[in-house]
C-alpha cells in the first residue's frame, strides 16, 4: 500500500490514503464538528495561524483543520497522482499575508 503525500500549504504535508472527507468550515454542522473535536483533542491545527478554508477527517477520527480551499486540496491530489515533484506550489510561503 503506497502513501500519497500531499503539501497542503505552510510546510504541512497530509497522507491523503487516510483522508475520508474534505468539507469547507462554513456549515454550522462542521462548526460544531471542530469544537467537538477540539474539546475531544483530536483536532489538529495545520492553518499556520490563517483563516481557515478546509475541513479534513482521517479515517482515524483526527479532524484536520487547513488554510487551502478544498478544491485545491483536491487539484494537487491529482497533479500529484499524474507528475509528483514534492515541490511546494506558488503562494504557500510563511511570509505571504
Amino acid at each position: 500500500m503506497s502513501i500519497e503525500l500531499v503539501h497542503i500549504g505552510f510546510g504541512n504535508i497530509l497522507a491523503m490514503n487516510r483522508v475520508t472527507a474534505i468539507a469547507s468550515p462554513n456549515s454550522a454542522p462542521t462548526k460544531r464538528t471542530i469544537q467537538e473535536g477540539r474539546n475531544k483533542g483530536i483536532l489538529i491545527d495545520m492553518t499556520s495561524g490563517r483563516r481557515t478554508k478546509a475541513v479534513i477527517f482521517t479515517d482515524s477520527g483526527q479532524i484536520i483543520l487547513a488554510a487551502l480551499a478544498p478544491e485545491t486540496i483536491a487539484s494537487r491530489l491529482q497533479t500529484s497522482r499524474t507528475s509528483p515533484t514534492g515541490k511546494p506550489e506558488q503562494g504557500d510561503s510563511k511570509d505571504e499575508p
